[in-house]
C-alpha cells in the first residue's frame, strides 16, 4: 500500500518505552516520538489542520501565501504542505532559533525573515508583529496565527490524544509536554481527560516565561519575562491555545538542565531529539515524587536532534554558555598556563617602518593593530614582506593602509578544537578577553605548550 502524498504519512507516530534515563522513576516512562512525523515534528499534525480549516472557511484561497510567525517546526509542516497545495510562503522567525531550522525552511522553498528576540511582542520588530505587517502587506495572504488559532489545539483532540490513549490501552497516568503556542498540550489533555479525568497533566515551562507563575496566582507578572535560550517552550504572553484549565501542573526547566538533557538522550537511550525534549525529560526527573509503580507516564518527544546540531550537540557553544563541565582544555586555561606578558598592539597610524621596528626588536611575528584602543586589524611579517615587495617606498604609509582583517576574538570557554580550527594561513592567533578586561593572544605555539604543559 502507498501513500497518495506525503501529507497522508502524518500521524501514528511510535510510542517508545525509556529504560536507562528514568531509571530512577518508578513508574513506566513512554515517550511519544513525533520525530518520525514527514517534517520531523508535531507541528505538522497542526499545519494541516489549521490550512485544511482555513481552506474549508475560504480563508485560504487557491494560489494563496501563508505568512506565519515560527520557531521553525510549524513552518515546516507549513511549507511541506504548502508544495503540495501550491501555496507560497513567508515565514518570519526569531535570531534565537538554530541556524538549522532556518536552513530546513528555506529549503522548502519558504522566505525566511529572522527578526531580534529580546524585544517586546507588541514591538515592530518582533517576528510576531512583523508577520502582521507581511499580512496587511500581501494580497491573498493568510496568517495561520498558531498561537491563537484553535484549529492547532484540535488537531492533537482529534489526533495524538485517541493514538496516545490507544497505545497504552487507556492506561495512561500521567502526561508530560512542553508548552509553547500550547496546543499540543491542551488538545491532547482534553481528549485524555474526557477518557479518564484523572489523568494528570504536567507542563513544562522555562524560566523567563510567564506560564507558571500565572497558572498557580493568575497574575501576569512581566518581571518573569527574560531572554533564555530554550527553543520551542515558554512564552511572554497568553496564547489562547493553552487551556490553563486543563494543566494541572506546571514544571520550570533551566537552559542547562535542558541542553545537557538533550545530549544525555540521545546517549542513553539512542532517540535522537530536540531540545524540548530534553526539557520534558529533565522537567519529568524533576517531578519523580509524584509518580508511582504501576503508573504510565508518557512524554512527548516534539521534533528531531538533527535541528540542533549546531547547538545543544555542539561542545564548543554549550562550553561557551558555561553548560558543559570543562575537561578539555579552553582559552581560560590555555591563558593560565602561558608566561605572563602584555600584549603588543600599535595604532593604525604608526608607519610601517615602526612596525617593523617593533617587530624586530621584541622579536615577535604578529602584532594586532589599534584604533583609538579597539582592536581593528592586524599586520604580519608577511603582510610587510609582500607590501614592500610590491612598493618599497610603503615604509613610511600608516599601517592602516596594509593591516588585514583582526585575529578573531574567542570567548574564555571556548574550547580548543574550535581555537585551534580558527588559526589557519589568514589567521596565526586567536583574541580574547581575559576577567579582567585585558585582551591576550593564543599562538599555535600557546596551544602545544599547554598540551605538553
Amino acid at each position: 500500500m502507498w501513500h497518495n502524498n506525503i501529507l497522508e504519512t502524518v500521524g501514528n507516530t511510535p510510542l517508545v518505552k525509556l529504560n536507562k534515563i528514568t531509571k530512577d522513576i518508578p513508574a513506566t516512562v513512554l515517550a511519544k516520538i513525533e520525530t518520525t512525523n514527514p517534517g520531523n515534528s508535531i507541528k505538522d499534525r497542526m499545519a494541516l489542520k489549521m490550512i485544511a480549516d482555513a481552506e474549508k472557511s475560504g480563508l485560504l484561497k487557491p494560489g494563496g501565501t501563508i505568512i506565519e510567525g515560527t520557531s521553525g517546526n510549524t513552518g515546516m509542516g507549513l511549507a511541506m504542505a504548502a508544495i503540495i497545495k501550491g501555496y507560497k510562503c513567508i515565514f518570519t522567525t526569531t535570531d534565537k532559533q538554530s541556524k538549522e531550522k532556518v536552513d530546513a525552511l528555506r529549503a522548502f522553498g519558504a522566505e525566511v525573515i529572522v527578526c531580534p528576540t529580546n524585544v517586546d511582542p507588541e514591538d515592530a520588530r518582533s517576528y510576531y508583529s512583523v508577520s502582521s505587517r507581511l499580512v496587511r502587506e500581501t494580497p491573498n495572504s493568510w496568517k495561520p496565527n498558531q498561537y491563537d488559532n484553535l484549529s492547532n489545539s484540535q488537531a492533537h483532540y482529534e489526533q495524538t490524544g485517541p493514538e496516545i490513549w490507544e497505545q497504552t490501552e487507556g492506561k495512561i497516568t500521567h502526561l508530560v509536554a512542553g508548552v509553547g503556542t500550547g496546543g499540543t498540550i491542551s488538545g491532547t489533555a482534553k481528549y485524555l481527560k474526557e477518557k479518564n479525568p484523572a489523568i494528570q497533566i504536567l507542563g513544562i515551562d522555562t524560566y523567563g516565561s510567564v506560564f507558571k507563575k500565572y497558572k498557580e496566582t493568575g497574575i501576569f507578572d512581566k518581571n518573569e519575562i527574560y531572554p533564555y535560550i530554550t527553543e520551542g517552550i515558554g512564552e511572554d504572553f497568553l496564547p489562547q491555545n493553552v487551556d490553563f484549565s486543563l494543566i494541572d501542573h506546571f514544571e520550570k526547566v533551566t537552559d542547562k538542565d535542558a541542553a545537557l538533557m538533550t545530549r544525555e538522550i540521545t546517549l542513553k537511550e539512542g532517540i535522537f531529539a530536540g531540545n524540548s525534549s530534553g526539557s520534558a525529560v529533565a522537567g519529568t526527573l524533576q517531578m519523580k515524587h509524584l509518580f508511582k509503580e504501576g503508573d504510565v507516564v508518557v512524554i512527548i518527544f516534539p521534533d528531531h536532534g538533527s535541528r540542533y546540531v549546531g547547538k545543544m550537540f555542539n561542545e564548543d557553544w554549550l562550553r561557551e554558555r558555561g553548560f558543559l563541565a570543562d575537561e578539555k582544555l579552553t582559552a581560560r586555561s590555555i591563558i593560565a598556563k602561558k608566561e605572563k606578558q602584555e600584549i603588543v598592539t600599535i595604532d593604525c597610524e604608526k608607519t610601517i617602518l615602526e612596525a617593523i621596528n617593533t617587530i624586530k626588536s621584541l622579536n615577535i611575528s604578529q602584532i594586532p593593530v589599534t584604533q583609538k584602543g579597539m582592536v581593528i586589524g592586524k599586520i604580519t611579517e608577511s603582510d610587510i614582506l609582500d607590501a614592500l615587495l610590491d612598493n618599497p617606498s610603503l615604509r613610511s604609509q600608516p599601517l592602516k593602509s596594509i593591516a588585514t582583517a583582526p585575529f578573531p576574538f574567542v570567548d574564555l570557554n571556548t574550547g580548543i578544537n574550535k581555537i585551534s580550527s580558527l588559526i589557519n594561513k589568514e589567521n596565526s592567533a586567536v583574541l580574547v578577553e581575559d576577567d579582567k578586561g585585558a585582551i591576550e593572544i593564543i599562538t599555535q605555539y600557546d596551544i602545544i605548550n599547554a598540551i605538553s604543559g
